[in-house]
């Protein structure tokens, strides 16, 4: 069973930007505060009165809605700043920005091209800064994923998870992941397309060997930025598309999951990202209790600080 504590302490870090940074405590008391938050028909007003700044380099659907949704139903702002105010260190360096938006909010949720980049702005920030995805993590994603199978498996004992296709932001976020909940991982890609000598990922080459999965998962082959190389990508990867044949090598019924947007024909198909063993539209639902977790989380230690100064010097202005 997933015996996940409400009670139990989730650790509160300066910045949230890749889920190798938490120990597997602080990881299973996140996905028991997204259960939590989601059983709440109210939410209180944690951000009452407080600003989060989206600062969005890449376009997003699920990200900016759940972020936008999730800081207003907790009571805050969210101020919105797309790719023409905010490519970092281009209209003006990184270390600037990020000291501004310290000024003026108490947070900010970042989807960047390149991850350095992103880990800049949370040294010169003075505010914690969420990863809402970078070129080599997509932790919120892989947050509400775990949720999601959390929802189907009483337990993560004796279940495989493999991901097949492109190694990426995606599934790097998967990996740390499953492994802090203590559910097995494997990954099938081409071999140019794999997890480095660096990463200790149980992974292989052949789609056959996703034989045994209880859960399948699959992104895109060309993500943003990559667009110069999909040609070359679709000859490459249309081995690992994810269709019924493939479900069936799998020996058992096998869940099917997506972070989406999905290029149906390409890397799934039609048939089995709607069939009854798709779990696409409940992990997208889940990005926002998920979103809840981690602004509550991340944030927390500074608001609650600030309440109990002032509850200590009555009078005085914050």
């Amino acid at each position: 069973m997933h015996n996940y504590s409400t009670s139990a302490a989730v650790a509160v870090h300066s910045d949230f930007l890749s889920l190798s940074h938490l120990r597997r405590q602080e990881f299973q008391a996140l996905l028991a505060l997204c259960a939590d938050l989601r059983s709440r028909n109210s939410f209180g007003e944690f951000l009452q009165g407080k600003s989060v700044a989206l600062v969005f380099e890449k376009p997003s659907v699920r990200t900016r809605v759940t972020f936008e949704v999730a800081i207003r139903q907790l009571g805050g702002w969210p101020i919105m700043l797309g790719s023409a105010e905010s490519r970092l260190g281009e209209r003006e360096p990184i270390q600037d920005l990020a000291r501004n938006l310290s000024c003026w909010v108490e947070g900010i949720v970042a989807r960047v091209y390149n991850h350095h980049d992103l880990e800049d702005l949370a040294l010169f920030a003075s505010i914690p800064v969420i990863n809402g995805l970078s070129d080599t993590d997509h932790p919120c994603q892989a947050v509400a994923d775990l949720l999601t199978l959390m929802d189907v498996w009483p337990s993560w004992s004796g279940k495989e998870f493999v991901y097949v296709g492109d190694w990426n932001n995606v599934s790097r976020s998967l990996w740390h992941a499953c492994s802090l909940a203590g559910l097995r991982f494997r990954a099938i890609c081409p071999e140019k397309y794999a997890p480095t000598q660096l990463e200790p990922v149980e992974w292989s080459t052949k789609p056959a060997d996703v034989k045994g999965a209880d859960a399948i998962y699959t992104d895109v082959w060309a993500s943003m930025g990559q667009e110069d190389e999909l040609q070359e990508r679709l000859e490459v990867f249309r081995p690992y598309q994810v269709n019924e044949k493939l479900i069936a090598k799998t020996g058992k019924h096998t869940l099917f999951m997506h972070c989406l947007p999905a290029h149906r024909g390409q890397e799934v198909t039609d048939s089995v990202i709607e069939s009854d063993c798709s779990l696409v539209f409940q992990q997208a639902a889940n990005r926002l209790p998920g979103e809840k977790a981690i602004l509550i989380t991340v944030l927390g230690a500074g608001i609650q600080a600030e309440k109990a100064a002032a509850k200590r010097k009555p009078g005085s202005q914050l």
